[in-house]
């Protein structure tokens, strides 16, 4: 369980459950490039993430839903 501020309680697994997340949805023109900003802030630290962000850039990239501004 997590909580975010604008979907309340969601179960995550191995999140605490009042550890505070920030959703990005596939569907909001700026999370490609919110997640491109983080993979740079990432890759500036040596942190281990990187590949997984840039599989999550390529899903995101990829998701032929509609896209919008965030609400």
């Amino acid at each position: 369980m997590a909580i975010s501020g604008k979907y309340g309680q969601i179960e995550i697994p191995r999140i605490e459950k009042d550890e505070p997340v920030f959703i990005l949805r596939a569907q909001d023109k700026l999370a490609v490039t919110g997640i491109i900003l983080y993979q740079a802030l990432a890759e500036s630290y040596e942190a281990g993430v990187t590949q997984d962000l840039a599989s999550e850039i390529e899903r995101f990239r990829n998701w032929k839903g509609k896209k919008k501004l965030p609400d």
